[in-house]
This record gives structure tokens, C-alpha cells and sequence, in this order.
């Protein structure tokens, strides 16, 4: 790589770094007051995002997750059934176990709390011409190749 290439490259990378910044701070009062809205524990907001990534979970498996007691988060989880924000459904497999998932409700909530951000709804994207959204299409494809290959290495 030139070295007007690797300065273009360190100019962009931070010229990005600075953006980011931007952009999570103007987030920031959207995310922080969906979050105060839901009116969750932090260990009720853990759960919810627990059951969020995966069609089902038990007790058990969330107990240890969580490093409590299965009373303990039984209790936890009885606070996120009464607002109908997860259901226990049966096992067929074993009666004595129930399966917890998230209601479309504790979908909702959960899709307004940990929405993407920034979030680029209609009136943040309707400014930009197609150049524009197919360059933040490269760039976000990029960073989810990335995130995911993290992830996976991790």
C-alpha cells in the first residue's frame, strides 16, 4: 500500500471513529428513553435479551446462565409474564419443564430497546440519493461480515 493510500485509509478510519461517536450520542437520548419507558430490572432487560436470540429456553438453562438460584430468577421471570412480555409454554417432551419464549409484545419491547442504531428509519434515509445508500450498503455489509467473523473467531 502507498503511503497517500495508508494516510487516505487513516483519514477515513478516523473521519469514521468520529461519526460513530456523533451518531451514538445523537442516538443516545432515543435509546436511553425506550429503555427508561420498558421500566425493566436489569436482570429482567438480560432476560428478555436472553430469550430474545433463540426460539425457546428453560428455567434451568437460564438459572445457570444467570448464576442464581432457580427460585431466583423463577421470580424474575414471573415479573416478565405478568406484563406479558414472555409466555412458558409446555414441554412436550418433559411435563415437568416448561419452555419461556417471548410474546410478540416482548418482541416489540425488546426491537425499541436494542434497535440498531443508528436508527435509520424512512426520514433519516429519505435525504440520501442512491449512490449514498448503495455506499452505506457496501459499508454495513462490511461491518456485519466483520462482526460476524468476530464473533465467530471468539
Amino acid at each position: 500500500m502507498s503511503e497517500s493510500s495508508e494516510n487516505a485509509r487513516d483519514r477515513a478510519l478516523e473521519h469514521i471513529e468520529t461519526l460513530l461517536v456523533a451518531i451514538s450520542v445523537r442516538s443516545l437520548p432515543h435509546r436511553v428513553g425506550s429503555l427508561l419507558d420498558a421500566k425493566l430490572t436489569l436482570k429482567q432487560l438480560k432476560a428478555l435479551t436472553s430469550l430474545a436470540d433463540t426460539q425457546s429456553r428453560t428455567l434451568t438453562s437460564l438459572a445457570a446462565d444467570f448464576d442464581v438460584s432457580l427460585p431466583t430468577m423463577s421470580g424474575i421471570l414471573d415479573k416478565l409474564v405478568q406484563r406479558g412480555l414472555i409466555e412458558r409454554a409446555a414441554n412436550l417432551e418433559d411435563q415437568r419443564s416448561r419452555h419461556l419464549r417471548l410474546t410478540p409484545l416482548g418482541h416489540a419491547v425488546i426491537g425499541e430497546i436494542v434497535a440498531p442504531e443508528p436508527h435509520l428509519g424512512s426520514e433519516i434515509v429519505a435525504g440520501m440519493d442512491t449512490r449514498e445508500l448503495e455506499a452505506l450498503e457496501v459499508g454495513l455489509s462490511a461491518v456485519n461480515r466483520e462482526l460476524r467473523r468476530v464473533t465467530e473467531e471468539g
